[in-house]
Order: structure tokens, then sequence, then C-alpha cells
């Protein structure tokens, strides 16, 4: 019997297995992907996931890889309505990473080779059933894995959670979302990851390493893999006006439904979720990876201890303390959503409490301990 199976393989369930891994324990990732996602997906990782990965050796092949932007901005087209610099945080990581999800979990996967680890796949669970002393999985091709306890990091379709009867609760936003990795020219460069608000949407502009650029847009339909004409409409719309930005390439798109959901526990006896699997929400504030990283973290740490003799309770501390951060992350990414999209009468009222807002150095500490997750500490 192994001591935890890991479902998912992800950056959050790699992280949860190299904190296991490394720590002594007896791990086994599956995920029903035949190879690892190859395109970019979330690409912010926050100083504090920075932090806490650290102790696992993943942190400097991260920032070498990464391009650390020291500032995030809010503005209305040209006008620059909030600036929240990351610089004079007490962190040894003062700015945002920039970094593909594709180079995340690479970098994830290859510290986990290197401790011994690895990732079954294709290997697709489909039940899972807890005794007194642990948890008999199967999975689709007849494989039987016993393990003491599992993680589901499988995703907003968690198989983990719908075999343990955890609800999912909450919605879908009525704006579908756009990811795209471009190549640009004009009047963006690397020194800031920028929120553009707009009558038409939201509009959030990043460097990439390789000299790209992420843009995230809400639309209300979006075709499903939008072309240069159609994210250089969306820039033209909501972006900047003085130096236009011009989508020069497509790197890769794809188009999204956010939901914003949250499971109602984030454990049942020896299964407990982490992840997508235990809250979805809207990418503004680019927080939705580092929260699962997190949960990663804290799931494998507490799965370290009570595998070493700690009461169980501590698992409820987990589910409990994990499940309220969420609440907080996901009400603050509903916020920002809701700033970005208001009618046009409240336009003129919140840019002006913004600005005044911005002028005050305690409100841009706080955004930036926000944003960075370092409130979280």
């Amino acid at each position: 019997m192994i001591d935890v199976l890991i479902v998912g393989a992800g950056p959050v369930g790699l992280t949860a297995a190299i904190v296991l891994t490394q720590r002594g324990r007896r791990v086994q990732v599956i995920d029903n992907q035949a190879e690892g996602a190859n395109t970019s997906r979330a690409a912010v990782v926050h100083a504090r996931t920075l932090e806490l990965l650290a102790p696992y050796g993943v942190s400097p092949d991260l920032v070498a890889r990464g391009v650390h932007v020291p500032a995030f901005s809010i503005r209305d087209r040209d006008t620059t309505l909030l600036k929240v610099p990351f610089g004079g945080l007490p962190t040894a990581y003062p700015y945002t990473l920039m970094i593909s999800q594709a180079d995340t979990g690479a970098l994830l996967l290859r510290r986990l080779e290197h401790l011994g680890g690895h990732v079954l796949r294709p290997v697709t669970l489909t039940d899972a059933t807890q005794h007194h002393d642990g948890i008999a999985a199967v999975c689709a091709d007849g494989r039987k894995i016993d393990a003491r306890y599992l993680l589901g990091a499988d995703g907003l379709h968690s198989t983990v959670r719908r075999t343990a009867g955890i609800d999912f609760t909450g919605g879908t936003y009525a704006d579908s979302f756009v990811l795209a990795d471009v190549n640009l020219s004009g009047g963006l460069g690397a020194e800031e990851v920028i929120l553009y608000f707009s009558p038409a949407g939201l509009v959030v502009v990043a460097p990439l390493p390789e000299g790209r650029h992420r843009i995230v847009a809400t639309v209300d339909e979006a075709p499903t893999e939008p072309d240069a004409a159609f994210v250089q409409r969306l820039l033209n719309e909501r972006g900047p006006q003085a130096q236009p930005a011009v989508v020069e390439r497509i790197v890769w798109s794809s188009r999204f439904r956010v939901h914003h959901r949250i499971a109602d526990t984030f454990r049942s006896d020896r299964i407990l979720l982490a992840g997508d699997a235990a809250h979805v929400h809207s990418p503004a504030g680019g927080q939705g990876m580092n929260l699962g990283i997190e949960d990663a973290v804290a799931a494998g740490e507490a799965l370290d201890r009570v595998l070493d003799g700690a009461p169980q309770s501590l698992l409820n501390t987990y589910a409990t303390e994990r499940k309220r951060t969420a609440e907080g992350v996901i009400a603050l990414a509903g916020r920002l959503t809701d700033l970005a999209t208001l009618p046009p009468g409240r336009r003129r009222l919140r840019n002006t409490a913004l600005r005044m807002a911005g002028t005050l150095p305690a409100v841009r500490r706080a955004a930036a301990h926000r944003l960075s997750g370092l409130d979280r500490r």
C-alpha cells in the first residue's frame, strides 16, 4: 500500500507529489492525459508561491526561466488608474513572475523525477472506495491501487470530487474568456502586467518569455480558436490608444468559460481536494494556479505529518483554512471582474475612486501584498 495516491499531474498534483516524495513518502501520481499540457494556460507565478516552492528545489529554475515583472497596473485606455509596485515587498521575489504553465509543469515534473517519482499516463481513475485504513482505487484499464490517502488535483470536472460525493457550489459567468499568446509590436513592454478596464469588457496584457505577451479578455461569444484579427479588435477596443499594440502573430489561442465554484468541503475522511478540483474563479488577478499550488503544499505537509502520527484532525484544519482562503480569493477575483465591466454611467466614479486610492502608499502596499499572496503567509 502506498502512502498517497494523487490524481492529476498538472502543477497542483506535481507540487503535492514533490512535497511528499522529498519527505520520503511513497507517492503515486496518475493522469488521464497521454502527456503533459503543451499550452501556456496559467502564466502568473506570484511571490508567495515562489516562497512556498523554494524549500522543495523548484523556485530557482522557475525564476531563471520566467520574466520578472515589477508592477501591476489598472488602466482605462491610456489613463493609469492604479499602479501597484512589487519592488518594496518583504520577500526574495519582489515581482510577478510570468512563465507559461507548460514550462511550470515541465520544471515541476523534472524535479519530481529527480526525487525518484514518476507519473503513470494515461491512467484514468473510475472509482475510489474508502475503508477503515485506506483507499481502494480502480482505474479504467483495470489497474487497482491501494493507498492510505487520496488527493484529488484533477481539475474542474474532478472524478475524485464526484467519487467522494462532494458538491461544487457556484455558477458560471455569462461571458466567455479568450486566452492568447502573441507577438506584439507597439507601445507595450515587459515592465507591467496591465488590466485594462473598458465598457466592452476587461483585457489583461502581460509579458511572457521569448518576447511574447499573454492576452486575456472577456467577450460575449469567442471563436473556438481566436485569430490575430479577433485579438487585434479586442486591443483596439480596450487597450492603449496613443501607442496602439499590434498583433504580429498568434502563437496559441483558446476560449473557455469561467466558473465561480467552490467545493462544499475540501475533505471527506481520507480524501482531500486541491486546486481546481476544490475551487475555480475568474482569472482576474492571476490567482488560480497560485492558490492551487498553495493548496498542494499545505495538503502535502499536512498528510506528511498525519502519516508521521499526528492526529487526523490536522486534515480538517487543512480543509477549513484552505476553503476560507479560497473564498477570499474568489471574492477578490469577482470584484476585479465586476469593476472592469461596470456600465458607462458608473465608469467615471470608479475611475476617480481608483485614482484617489492609488495616491495613498498604504493602499498600494496593501494591494501589492494581496496580489502577491504575501497576505496569506
